[in-house]
């Protein structure tokens, strides 16, 4: 199996390593000569590109894009028509009809298409889904993600684009679907013309709620998802790897319960790594990705109503 990582900028770097890992990296495509060159150095035995189109040419079986969210259409689509099984990093697209050209595009090619929504591959995220489908939580109310720190601002795309990718991609994993309502408000506090912080609020089928708060400007790092139900509680803290169970409710005498929490699940920290192996296990066996072009489109299309619904409000929404 061959694999060329195209793009090998910031997160780029990371894809290359893991495919390296994984025995599978066959070459690399970057513009930037200076990075091409100490790969040169550090990897003699690769395929080195600098233009993506001269590693189509090539005898890869897929190709691993890590380039800026505008350029993954074009790259993406060429490498399907060339035969090409393809993982591109988050968000797939910059629109939803684009999400939509390509997954088509892959089906009638009969590729892979695979999407870097990356938190989906955190087993945390598996182990919550297979307790929330058992009952265990009860009857599930509500949906919480939190994604703060002093991060990274850009000025090409906003917050929940950027960061809220993931959380985004996890809550309709969670859910099953699609809300059918989204409110949401956004804060330009850095002088870009994107926002840099934005609350979310989203109402799905049988009366759950989901929240997503995210933001470049925070004093501290969080990043967690609280899961409510009527028999209990979850909060997963992607920082320190841990799921805990907190054994609270409200039953409906008003009556308070309270017998504690504990610790019942623990991740690796890994999920790059599974993610790539998942896209290698997919294009072996000629399967679906967990997160397929077809799941990503529901992802962007939400992420669009997002920003309409951040564009036309003047208050927060709760």
């Amino acid at each position: 199996m061959k694999i060329v990582a195209i793009g090998a900028g910031a997160w780029g770097r990371n894809v290359i390593r893991n495919l390296e890992a994984l025995g599978v990296l066959s070459g690399i495509v970057e513009s930037n000569n200076e990075r091409l060159n100490a790969y040169a150095s550090e990897h003699p035995d690769l395929s080195l590109f600098a233009d993506w189109r001269a590693a189509l040419a090539s005898d890869c079986d897929g190709v691993a894009i890590a380039t800026p969210t505008a350029t993954h259409y074009e790259i993406a689509a060429a490498a399907l028509a060339a035969g090409k099984d393809v993982f591109v990093e988050k968000p797939m697209t910059p629109t939803s009809a684009q999400a939509q050209e390509l997954s088509d595009l892959a089906e009638r090619e009969a590729r892979v298409l695979m999407v870097g929504h990356l938190l989906l591959y955190q087993p945390a995220i598996a182990w919550m889904k297979e307790y929330i489908e058992a009952g265990k939580l009860g009857t599930l109310f509500s949906i919480r993600h939190e994604r703060l720190n002093l991060g990274r601002a850009r000025s090409a795309e906003n917050v929940i684009w950027d960061i809220g990718v993931h959380d985004m991609a996890v809550m309709l994993y969670l859910t099953g679907t699609a809300p059918d309502r989204v409110r949401a408000t956004g804060h330009r506090m850095l002088g870009l013309a994107v926002e840099d912080e934005v609350h979310v609020h989203l109402e799905f089928a049988h009366g759950v709620r989901g929240n997503l708060h995210t933001s470049w400007l925070w004093p501290e790092t969080a990043r967690r998802t609280v899961l409510r139900g009527s028999a209990g509680m979850l909060v997963y803290d992607e920082i320190e790897q841990s799921v805990t169970l907190h054994r609270r409710w409200i039953d409906d005498q008003l009556q308070n319960h309270d017998e504690g929490s504990e610790i019942v699940h623990r991740g690796d920290g890994q999920p790059l790594a599974l993610e790539l192996a998942h896209f290698i296990d997919c294009m072996k066996r000629r399967e679906t990705s967990r997160s397929s072009g077809r799941s990503a489109i529901a992802v962007i299309k939400t992420l669009e109503r997002i920003n309409e619904a951040v564009a036309h409000s003047s208050r927060y929404a709760y």
